[in-house]
Order: structure tokens, then sequence, then C-alpha cells
């Protein structure tokens, strides 16, 4: 990440998974990778990747130009597309491509279970973050959004319910089941209790950008300079093709936090041992082909808001 700004000390309750660092130090992936991470890039010599299980990487093994062609760079594309609304840039290292937003949830949840750790869950919310909290052990208290309120974060019930194994807190936005958008101002609470707390925050915005009323859409990692935000999204939704599973999990922490204490190499393990979205599907992300994440011309929501009202009216 780019462009960071330093932060007064605190101290963070999240902490990396231990056993799923320790399993997934020894896949194949993570050793080679940590082996040509100590290469030294300034030396001339030529490598010979006698690890690399990729056959088609070697001239010998080549495929059709055709093919290499539609093959994109999907991490960098979504670290563009996703910089365009935040205040510093994100790198391609801070975007991991996952099947899906589901992977996505699954990864961090993953990532944050210990033992005795529990995370915050938004209520109403999206029921997969119970399923995937009660296979990874991971205890869940609810908090309440407040309809008399535009459906906001009862802040107050966040504190009480916080202790000192809370790892987390889940914010949809635009939110799901409601479809509330929530305010700049309300955004900047919910972060300034998350550090207060000493937790992050996971950003559900799987919707981003699929507003209808006053409210702008406004993407937490924007206040991840005052506490480290992990976003999860996807094509899913704003593009109309669920079917096609090409979703990111995205650390906003221009501070260093996640780093620091553990987050990113777990998120990096857990990554290594998980499928990824087949290329053809990554194509779409290219900026230069004909379904660019950044272009005005797909994810059109007034075909959503055409079809939504011809439903709400005919029932």
């Amino acid at each position: 990440m780019e462009n960071g700004t330093s932060t007064a000390p605190k101290k963070w309750s999240f902490k990396g998974n231990e056993a799923l660092t320790k399993a997934s130090a020894t896949s194949i992936r993570t050793v080679l990778m940590n082996i040509m991470g100590k290469i030294d890039p300034r030396d001339p010599r030529p490598t010979i990747p006698l690890g690399h299980g990729d056959p088609s990487a070697f001239p010998c093994f080549r495929t059709t130009p055709v093919a290499e062609d539609a093959i994109a760079d999907a991490v960098r594309a979504i670290a563009d597309y996703l910089s365009k609304d935040l205040p510093y840039k994100l790198s391609s290292e801070d975007v991991y491509v996952t099947l899906g937003c589901g992977q996505a949830i699954e990864v961090i949840l993953t990532v944050l279970a210990r033992p005795n750790a529990n995370i915050l869950l938004p209520r109403p919310g999206f029921f997969l973050y119970e399923i995937r909290a009660a296979y990874c052990q991971l205890e869940v208290r609810h908090f309440d959004l407040l309809p008399e309120k535009g459906w906001e974060v009862d802040l107050d019930a966040v504190e009480a319910l916080a202790d000192e194994n809370t790892a987390a807190i889940v914010f949809i936005n635009p939110g799901n089941p409601c479809g509330n958008v929530f305010t700049h101002q309300h955004l900047k609470k919910v972060a300034e209790t998350a550090r207060k707390l000493g937790i992050l925050v996971i950003s559900d915005e799987v919707y981003d950008h699929l507003t209808f009323g006053s409210n702008p859409f406004v993407p937490m990692g924007v206040f991840g300079s005052i506490a480290p935000v992990v976003t999860v999204g996807s094509i899913s939704k704003r593009w109309i093709v669920p079917g096609w599973r090409l979703g990111w999990l995205v650390t906003n922490d221009p501070n260093g936090i996640l780093e620091e204490y553990g987050i990113v190499d777990c998120i990096k393990g857990c990554v290594d041992i998980s499928a990824d979205p087949p290329t053809f599907i990554q194509n779409c992300c290219k900026t230069n082909s004909k379904f660019p994440l950044d272009s005005p011309l797909v994810g059109n929501k007034d075909v959503i808001k055409v079809s939504s009202r011809n439903i709400y009216y005919r029932t």
C-alpha cells in the first residue's frame, strides 16, 4: 500500500491463526514462494525453477498466443479499480483474488479464528458469516442495526459487546438485507469505534455503487488510516454475473498494522492452500478487454433499477 500515514501506537486485539500459518507453511506453493523471495533481484545469474508446477511457463510447452493474450493481470486491475475511491493507492500486494465474495469471507474468518476469539456481526445481516464463523469455531456476538436511524450501527452496543478477545466487526455497505447506504460521517464513527476497541473492520462491499437514494457509496477503506479495514467484494452484483465466481479480499491498511500483527502472512498462507478463480474468468478485469471493471457501459444499475420497479409494481 502506498502513501500511508502514521498514527499513535495502539494495542490491537486481533492476531493471525497460528495453526493455519503452520499448516500452510508446508504447502508446495508457500515453500516455493519463500525460496523465490530470497533471490536477490540484482543478481544477473539466471535461475532454474525446479519447483515450478506449470509447464506452460516454458517455451517448449507454450499454448497458443491467442490464449495468452486473453489472460489479464486481474490483481492489478482490481487494485486500480478500488483505488479510485480511496485517498491512497492500493498495490497488487493488497489484493487477493478469490472464488467469489464467499471465499473471501471464508478466508478472513479462517485467518481470525483462534482459541477464544469472537467477532461482532450485524443483526439483521448476511447468513454466510454465521455459518462460516460456526465452522471456524469463532464465537459470534450480535449488535443491532437501528431502523429508526436508517439502519445505522448501534455503536453503544458494539462497545458493550467487545472484550479483549474480539477480533473484528463485520460491516455490510450497502446493507444486506436492509438496503441502506451508510453516510461518510457514520462510517468514520465506526472506524473510530474499531480503533478504540482495538479491532479490525471487515467491510462487505459486494453491492458497492449499487445505490439509488441520496446517500452516495463510500468505501470503508477511506478510513483505513484510523483502523485497519479488510474489504471483501466481487463482480457478481454490480455486473450481474454471480455465476462467474470472481471476488477479492483487500487489505486497506496504510499504517501496516495487519502486517505487524501477522494477519497479512496468515491471509497469504490461507490463499496459498485455496483454489483460485479460472484465469479466463479473471480476464474480465482487464482494462482493455470488453469487460473492464471501470467501464461505464457495464454494471449499469439502470437495468437493476428498472427490473426492481417492474417487480415491485407487479406484486
